[in-house]
């Protein structure tokens, strides 16, 4: 069975209000959340076999801090994908469709408002209790799991079942 992490990039700094969106790197709390959430990735065997991950600075910064505290090796598929940036569910679900291939677990590492509206349209109804908070507010450093019953390319709206959300928050 497919499993998607959806994975939101960690807190970014606004220090340089010249600096493009795109090269805006994480702050000092954004580091410490990606570590804290490389350390869950961990502990619940959340090991992709593929990454997917929007261009911006701070989701690379994310996945390289995450990935580390983990101690996972980079996966040996990892794309930096153009289309994920700021990218809507349609979009990050045609990606998954075309890259997701035989990976049995893909963590898409993007952006609000998406990576939540994906996770929405991707479960297709009520949240399971105790997880409903990730359909109101999905914030940065969180992580939701859906288990899909199709291979990537056969993957629809509605067809998910949500697994688990954690927020940095969560694990302090």
């Amino acid at each position: 069975m497919p499993r998607l992490v959806l994975f939101r990039h960690a807190k970014s700094a606004w220090d340089d209000p010249d600096l493009p969106d795109l090269d805006r790197p994480l702050a000092r709390r954004g580091r410490l959340a990606a570590t804290l959430m490389g350390g869950f990735l961990a502990e619940e065997g959340l090991r992709p076999d593929l990454v997917l991950l929007s261009p911006a600075l701070r989701t690379r910064e994310t996945w390289r801090r995450a990935c580390a505290a983990a101690g996972f090796e980079p996966p040996a598929r990892s794309r930096i994908v153009p289309d994920l940036y700021m990218a809507d569910p349609d979009t990050a679900l045609g990606v998954l469709q075309e890259e997701g291939g035989e990976a049995e677990v893909v963590l898409m590492l993007g952006h609000e408002p998406g990576t939540s509206a994906l996770l929405r349209r991707l479960h297709g109804g009520r949240p399971p209790e105790g997880l409903a908070r990730a359909f109101e507010k999905f914030p940065t450093g969180a992580v939701a799991v859906i288990d899909l019953p199709r291979p990537w390319a056969e993957t629809f709206w509605g067809q998910g079942v949500f697994a688990r959300f954690a927020t940095p928050k969560d694990l302090v």
